[in-house]
């Protein structure tokens, strides 16, 4: 039994997924299978089970998530203190980003850190909220869209940071091409619309509004990224709803709607997980978040 095994027994137990668990932990599925192989043959007994797609713990898996959990965490401060010691020269970033700021900040982001701080290797993961929350164990920072959950680990500190804009998207030419560039949420929901997958902070915000709003939502389709949700909306499935930043480099294929009366804004958030004992690089990605010249 060594700490590496302990640390990614710890991490697939987080995530119920061998194969989030890799990503998490940058390392193939065969490795961290691998890894829980061994594990489970030094205990002689399981410690998981295939359910579904994923992975459930046996009772002897879930006492020792326990103690494994408390390996990681420690590893992970014993991680900060190095790099605090060694300073900004080198070290490693941790990043996870949900969908709107992965793409539309975060590369901004990285390229004016790298101009400061050359040599420190980042490493960068995103998903949807829930997902980016769910691997915040193996990050040193993160960036959501939507409200911050109660579920966070203990040690997390949340930031609200920018203010985001969610607006409707049709193709250019629609029937809405007429509406002066608004629309009620009453009125866009009367026809298909495409939407978010569960667990995407758009998807969230806009549910949200509509049963504050008392109105019904006629999903068409439901599919993953923003990307996907402008594709769909090109090919005529209905309307959409995306941040405003992700419009900002379009063609003109799409038009964009805001929401009437009141505008759908949202705020990202920063999430520490280490936040008592940050390294030193993770503290100064977060003050160049913080600055907003992006």
């Amino acid at each position: 039994m060594t700490p590496e095994q302990l640390i990614t027994f710890a991490t697939v137990a987080e995530h119920g997924n061998i194969s989030r668990a890799a990503v998490a932990l940058h390392l193939s599925q065969p490795a961290v299978s691998g890894q829980l192989r061994q594990l489970q043959d030094e205990f002689g007994e399981p410690l998981y089970q295939r359910d579904g797609r994923g992975v459930r713990l046996t009772a002897a898996g879930e006492q020792l998530a326990v103690y494994a959990s408390r390996i990681r965490e420690t590893f992970a401060q014993a991680h900060a203190y190095r790099n605090a010691l060694r300073g900004l020269e080198s070290g490693t970033l941790r990043i996870g980003a949900s969908t709107t700021p992965a793409s539309y900040l975060l590369p901004y982001l990285i390229a004016a850190f790298r101009r400061q701080h050359p040599d420190v290797t980042i490493h960068t993961i995103d998903g949807n909220t829930a997902e980016i929350v769910a691997a915040l164990g193996s990050l040193d920072i993160a960036m959501i869209e939507g409200p911050v959950g109660a579920d966070l680990p203990p040690g997390t500190e949340a930031t609200a940071w920018r203010e985001d804009e969610i607006v409707a998207i049709a193709p250019s030419g629609h029937a809405w091409s007429k509406a002066h560039g608004e629309a009620t949420l009453e009125a866009l929901c009367a026809g298909p619309l495409v939407l978010r997958e569960a667990g995407s902070g758009v998807r969230q915000l806009v549910e949200r509004a509509c049963a504050r709003a008392g109105v019904q939502m006629r999903v068409a389709l439901e599919i993953a990224g923003v990307e996907g949700v402008k594709e769909a909306v090109r090919a005529g499935m209905g309307v959409g709803f995306v941040s405003a930043m992700s419009m900002r480099h379009e063609d003109g294929a799409l038009q964009c709607l805001r929401i009437a009366p009141e505008p759908l804004t949202r705020r990202f958030s920063i999430l520490m997980p280490h936040a008592v004992t940050p390294s030193r690089v993770a503290a100064s990605f977060y003050a160049l978040c913080l600055e907003g010249g992006v």
